[in-house]
């Protein structure tokens, strides 16, 4: 076989092209994409809704779909999706998946549904920030993910902060500078 017959692709760290959370109706609870595949909501929406009925009543955990490919992880009333190109390695991309699933379990204290991730938005969205950026893999430890959004965390703005707050973290500061 020639070379120029051969499809080869170049090396990428971007990687991953989609996250996304959907609920046991298929409706989107967190989505975020990382090129323009879907350029628009309506085709996201619409990829989402194709995804999940490909995907809700299958045991499996990988599905080429669209000429991508799709690695997934259900849970109680929770569907995890990570999407990369055809060609990805699906190991990277379950990585990121447990990753994520991992993590989330980590800071929901094992009690991944709904009802717990809806009141705990935040914390995905730094979740995700610290797996993946811009479809490059950066963490697929847990336990270094849910480390860094605790600290993360922590940072919270004066404004933002009750009394309580603002004035143990003033008895912190005096204590180490007392200390020094």
């Amino acid at each position: 076989m020639k070379m120029d017959t051969l499809m080869l692709q170049e090396p990428s760290l971007y990687t991953v092209k989609a996250v996304l959370i959907l609920d046991n109706d298929g409706e989107r609870l967190y989505a975020k994409y990382y090129d323009d595949t879907y350029p628009s909501v309506k085709e996201q929406k619409a990829f989402e809704k194709n995804i999940f009925s490909k995907t809700h009543r299958t045991d499996s955990e990988i599905a080429l779909l669209e000429g991508l490919t799709v690695v997934y992880k259900s849970n109680i009333d929770l569907f995890f999706y990570v999407i990369g190109s055809s060609h990805e390695n699906e190991l990277m991309l379950m990585a990121v998946l447990n990753c994520l699933f991992d993590s989330l379990s980590q800071m929901l204290r094992k009690n991944v549904e709904r009802r717990a991730l809806l009141e705990n938005m935040e914390g995905l969205f730094l979740a995700v920030d610290e797996i993946v950026d811009g479809g490059v893999i950066l963490e697929s430890d847990p336990q270094q993910v849910v480390h860094r959004v605790a600290l993360r965390g922590e940072d919270v703005p004066y404004s933002e902060q009750t009394v309580t707050q603002v004035l143990q973290s003033a008895k912190e500061q005096i204590k180490w500078s007392l200390l020094r």
